[in-house]
Formats: structure tokens, sequence, C-alpha cells
């Protein structure tokens, strides 16, 4: 039996997803989108959020390598989280 599951954070990225599609593709929204491709990949239900990251990715032509590729740098250059006040905590459950 194929069950859908609700995400914990979904109300929380269902915002975060609404924000990405206003703003575009800053650093720290590049680090966000992937977080979120990750938190999301092969999760049970969440379809809309996993379509909507599908637009984002299309709108902002990007595929999932190069997203990965640029937030690497992202991160290697550090402090992308200080911006949002929380200083490098980052929630990837």
């Amino acid at each position: 039996m194929n069950k859908e599951q609700q995400h914990p954070q979904y109300s929380q990225d269902s915002i975060a997803v609404a924000s990405l599609f206003q703003e575009g593709p800053t650093d720290l929204n590049l680090a966000e989108l992937a977080r979120l491709r990750i938190r999301y990949q092969g999760f049970p239900g969440a379809r809309d959020i996993q379509a909507k990251l599908d637009q984002i990715m299309e709108m902002w032509e990007l595929n999932e390598e190069e997203l990965f590729q640029k937030t690497r740098a992202i991160h290697e250059a550090g402090g992308i989280y200080e911006s949002r006040g929380k200083k490098e905590e980052q929630d990837w459950s």
C-alpha cells in the first residue's frame, strides 16, 4: 500500500517555497532550494512541494547538478545562513 505522508516541516516549507517563487535565485535562495530538494527527495508525500521545486528549477534554468555545484561553492564561502539571523543553524531534517 502506497500511503502519502505529511512531512513535519510542510507548513514552514510551503512558505519558503512561495518565497523562492517571488524572490528569484539569490545565493540564499539557491541554498534554500538545494536544502528543500534534498529534504523532499524520495519523500512519499508533499507532491505539491516537490512539483513546485521542479518548477523553480525550470524557471531558474537549473538542473540538479548545477544547483548543487553552485550551492557547494556558496557553502564553502561560508556564512550563508548568518544573513537570516540563524548563524549557521541549518535544519536538514
